[in-house]
């Protein structure tokens, strides 16, 4: 069978499940091709792609449009696979039906939206059903969204899946010391510095913690676009930049931290679980899924409830050992990433079989 994945982000979440699902379906003995931006993680990790040159702005969709339909003309695929919100627009519109399309937002563009654009995005998805055969959502949450809004295509949820031989349990001491961190109670919070992560929201929360547990300290490990209007010299918070290491971060951790605003199922609460260690997050989509009882679960956006949960692990660290472990069964049994490439691909031969 021949599989062509299509992905503007080449960085982060959505381009680890790529990576991943390109590995397994390729060593069942497939014939996989990504197509994506040349320049990022993914395209370095996989050697060998098809360039096409994307950005997130849906400005730049009509030039996009005609460069994936020639791509995909000269690759003729079986199966389409189209991941997150850009190559879902352009991806439909070239192939409009013509070819199996399997559609993954990750996280709905209406999400990430408001006002007219939200309606317009709205309005595309429900629109775009059409030349969807098969929706595969990473959350309840990211379907049950999508029905609210109209999209009607046949629809699996499959949660997205992390390496649990690689993300283990490790000794903390040992990882503070190779990050050279001081011996303090630490807060992580891994993610792109942009609104939609919520680190200001995190920041906001912290002044409260130090309160409760003052020789606290939290690391922030990810860069972007609003690390100049964020970053400020406290002596509490270290903002680390871009790592390719962040296993050490989680092991680092007391409590992993995710503030964002929106989400389809994040890997962060996950790579953490796999790691042993207490989450705490807003209740944003998928994270009540994915956490159960492995941290805390506050609404959305409530910094004081962050700053409480917070506290209260930092200050008590058997509490966040007690749901580390906790985490780690569940990161075994329910979102190793084996059994998420394994349903990607069940869905694939079943829809290559229907086209038939």
């Amino acid at each position: 069978m021949k599989v062509v994945h299509v992905t503007q982000p080449v960085e982060a979440g959505v381009a680890k499940v790529v990576l991943d699902l390109v590995n397994a379906q390729r060593a069942a003995g497939w014939d996989v091709h990504v197509i994506c931006p040349p320049d990022g993680w993914l395209p370095d990790q996989l050697k060998q792609i098809h360039p096409w040159r994307a950005t997130r702005s849906p400005r730049t969709a009509l030039g996009e449009t005609w460069r994936l339909r020639k791509l995909l003309r000269e690759l003729r695929p079986d199966v389409v696979h189209l991941h997150s919100s850009k190559a879902g627009l352009t991806g439909r519109l070239a192939i409009r039906g013509k070819t199996p399309t399997i559609f993954q937002p990750h996280l709905w563009s209406f999400r990430l939206s408001d006002g007219l654009l939200q309606k317009a995005c709205t309005r595309w998805e429900s629109f775009a059903s059409r030349w969807t055969h098969q929706l595969v959502c990473v959350s309840d949450d990211e379907l049950e969204s999508g029905r609210r809004a109209g999209v009607t295509t046949p629809a699996e949820v499959v949660c997205n899946g992390v390496d649990t031989a690689r993300l283990r349990p490790t000794d903390r001491t040992t990882a503070r010391r190779r990050l050279n961190l001081p011996e303090r109670p630490t807060a992580v919070c891994v993610g792109r510095l942009a609104p939609q992560k919520g680190q200001d929201l995190l920041l906001a929360a912290w002044p409260a913690v130090l309160e409760d547990v003052p020789d606290a300290q939290l690391v922030l490990v990810g860069d972007g676009p609003m690390r100049t209007e964020w970053q400020q010299e406290q002596d509490s918070v270290l903002w680390w930049g871009h790592s390719d290491d962040v296993e050490s971060f989680y092991a680092a951790a007391d409590v992993v931290v995710l503030p964002s605003r929106a989400e389809g199922m994040a890997l962060v609460p996950l790579e953490a679980m796999a790691c042993g260690r207490s989450v705490v997050a807003f209740n944003v989509g998928g994270v009540k899924q994915s956490l159960g009882p492995a941290g805390a679960v506050v609404p959305q956006e409530d910094i004081a409830a962050l700053g409480r949960e917070l506290s209260a692990r930092l200050a008590y660290p058997s509490l966040a050992d007690h749901e580390g472990l906790t985490g780690r069964r569940r990161a075994e049994t329910l979102f190793d990433r084996g059994r998420m490439t394994d349903q990607i691909i069940t869905l694939t031969e079943k829809l290559e079989g229907e086209a038939r």
